[in-house]
C-alpha cells in the first residue's frame, strides 16, 4: 500500500512539472506573450534546468529541442523511480524501452493538453467571449496552432466556427494511435497509463 502512495504522489509531481515544461516547449512553438504572467511562472519554473541543457541542445527552426529533451529524461526518471518502488530495485530493464516509453508519454501528454486547451477555448467563447483573462489569453494562443490549419480549410460557416470538432476527431485518433503504440511497448506492463 505504501509503494501504491508513493507512485501515485510521484506521478501527480512529475505529471506537474512535466505539463509546465511542455507549456514552456508548445508557448515557444506558439510565439506566445512572453509578458503574460502565466508565461513568466513556466519561464522562472523551468530555467533552472533548461539553461544548462540549452548549452548542450539548441533550438531549431522555433522548436525548442532542449524542454523536449528535459521532458523525455523527466518521465524517464519518473519511470526509473516508480520500477525502483514496485521492484524494491531496479530490475534489469532496456534504456531503449525506457526512452520509447518516455517519449510516448510526453507525446499523450502534448495531446492532452491541446485536447483540454481546446475545450477550455470553446467553453469561454460561449461564456465570455470577449474576456482578456491572462490564461485565456494564452490558452487561445496556445491552441492556434492547431486551430489555424484546420481553420484555413475549412472557414467558418455562418459565424459557426466548426474546427474545434475536427480538432477534437484529430486529436482523438492521434490520442488512441499512441495508446496502442504505448501498449504494443509495454508501457502497461507497469500500470501506468497514458
Amino acid at each position: 500500500m505504501l509503494a501504491h502512495i508513493l507512485i501515485t504522489v510521484l506521478q501527480v509531481a512529475s505529471t506537474f512539472y512535466l505539463t509546465v515544461v511542455l507549456l514552456r516547449f508548445l508557448l515557444q512553438l506558439a510565439r506566445a506573450d512572453f509578458y503574460n504572467p502565466i508565461s513568466q511562472f513556466v519561464v522562472k519554473a523551468t530555467n533552472p534546468l533548461l539553461r544548462p541543457l540549452r548549452r548542450l541542445i539548441p533550438g531549431w527552426g522555433g522548436i525548442d529541442g532542449a524542454a523536449l529533451v528535459l521532458a523525455v529524461l523527466i518521465q524517464a526518471l519518473t519511470y526509473v523511480l516508480i520500477l525502483l518502488t514496485l521492484n524494491n530495485g531496479l530490475p534489469a530493464f532496456n534504456p531503449i524501452t525506457l526512452l520509447t516509453w518516455s517519449a510516448l508519454t510526453v507525446v499523450g501528454l502534448i495531446i492532452k493538453i491541446y485536447f483540454w486547451s481546446v475545450v477550455a477555448i470553446v467553453v469561454v467563447s460561449w461564456i465570455a467571449p470577449q474576456s482578456h483573462h491572462p490564461a485565456i489569453q494564452l490558452v487561445a494562443q496556445i491552441t492556434e496552432p492547431v486551430m489555424r490549419p484546420v481553420r484555413n480549410v475549412m472557414p467558418p460557416l455562418g459565424g459557426l466556427d466548426l474546427s474545434p470538432i475536427v480538432v477534437f476527431l484529430i486529436l482523438s485518433v492521434l490520442t488512441e494511435v499512441v495508446q496502442r503504440m504505448a501498449m504494443a511497448a509495454g508501457l502497461s506492463a507497469i500500470g501506468v497509463g497514458l
